[in-house]
């Protein structure tokens, strides 16, 4: 059986479907719709916010037998082609594996040639800050002034290592990462789709750390869904991120607010024979500083569903906690997550952030 990974099966077909990029889409389209189309686009921005998927659908735009549009038939044998990865007129070149300038020298002397049954030949260069100082050089003039029947697209996760020259040939465009909102819903919908059952909370951690990345979101829920064996549950999903259970993190936030050293170190002891990871210890005890502060001062509006287990005991402690402490204690792990890469071990990191956190409070 031929198994298609959920990030292809969902990889959206057209510009209404991309997430999270409303203002790069809406320009996009609007160019295509309005007949000003540029002979190279550039877009920039971390792994898995839509930057093949738009050049894709930017191509099927602009070669589309219904004409240069916005919204492409998807039925033609071009965008059909285009899809899968067979259009002869399309051309994907990864400049991480063509770096030297006789690759783009080669691509450029092919150039001249009139498209085989499109309207353009296309050329997306994806990770293009990987080429040359040679071959950006080479491919200088020809990007400014391309034969009427070329269009360049590049794409890149880092923008800084593309000379200014490239960058002002270039219709540039900036992708954001995505909210932790967006990528919950997005995988929430596609679940239900797929009929597969999901802890909400499970769903919530995934997508706070995908780190705004739709397609490293859709990976880990491939993870979970193996793991619990068709179920993504929240426990198997903390399990795989190495990070604490709730009921860990939230009696670390306990004993710290307490000042109970001699319980951090049973608990962080207990914790360390599971491979947990140390950073994401601090980064949960965060979330329960956050679920705290909130609460103190916008008890209206706390969204508790997170933690509704621990929803008396949170209040209890917001009634007979400082906000003061609360804030110095945010402040305090957050500076220790900075600094864990040099301490001489990260429990030992740990340890010393939760340790000064007492003392100064």
């Amino acid at each position: 059986m031929n198994y298609e990974i959920l990030a292809r099966k969902w990889r959206p077909q057209s510009f209404q479907d991309i997430i999270g990029q409303k203002n790069i889409v809406s320009a996009v389209s609007n160019g295509l719709s309005l007949g000003r189309v540029h002979h190279a686009w550039l877009f920039s921005g971390a792994r898995g916010v839509g930057k093949t998927t738009i050049s894709r659908l930017l191509a099927k735009s602009l070669n589309c037998k219904e004409g240069i549009t916005a919204a492409p038939c998807r039925k033609c044998d071009i965008c059909q082609d285009i899809e899968k990865g067979l259009c002869l007129d399309f051309i994907e070149i990864d400049a991480a594996s063509r770096t030297k300038v006789e690759d783009i020298k080669e691509i450029l002397d092919n150039i001249y040639y009139f498209p085989n049954k499109g309207r353009f030949k296309i050329y997306l260069i994806d990770e293009v800050h990987m080429l040359s100082r040679h071959s950006f050089n080479a491919l200088l003039k020809t990007l400014e002034e391309p034969p009427k029947h070329v269009k360049f697209i590049l794409a890149t996760t880092d923008v800084d290592k593309i000379p200014k020259t490239i960058i002002s040939r270039c219709l540039y465009f900036n992708l954001q990462l995505l909210s932790e909102e967006n990528i919950f819903k997005h995988i929430k919908k596609i679940l239900v789709k797929e009929n597969i059952d999901f802890h909400e909370n499970a769903l919530k951690t995934i997508s706070y750390y995908a780190q705004g990345s739709m397609r490293d979101a859709l990976n880990l829920i491939e993870q979970a869904i193996q793991l619990g064996k068709g179920y993504i549950s929240f426990n198997k999903v903390t399990e795989m991120l190495g990070i604490p259970t709730q009921k860990q993190s939230f009696l670390l936030t306990e004993a710290l607010l307490n000042k109970n050293f001699k319980k951090i170190i049973f608990l962080l002891n207990e914790i360390s024979h599971t491979g947990i990871s140390w950073e994401k210890i601090l980064i949960e005890m965060l979330h329960f500083l956050h679920h705290i502060a909130m609460l103190q001062s916008f008890p209206l509006i706390w969204e508790e569903n997170q933690v509704k287990n621990f929803k008396y005991k949170i209040n209890s402690i917001a009634k007979k906690t400082k906000k003061s402490d609360i804030q110095l204690c945010y402040k305090i792990l957050l500076n220790g997550i900075k600094e864990l890469e040099f301490a001489p071990s990260q429990k030992i990191g740990v340890e010393m952030t939760l340790l000064r956190a007492i003392n100064e409070i």
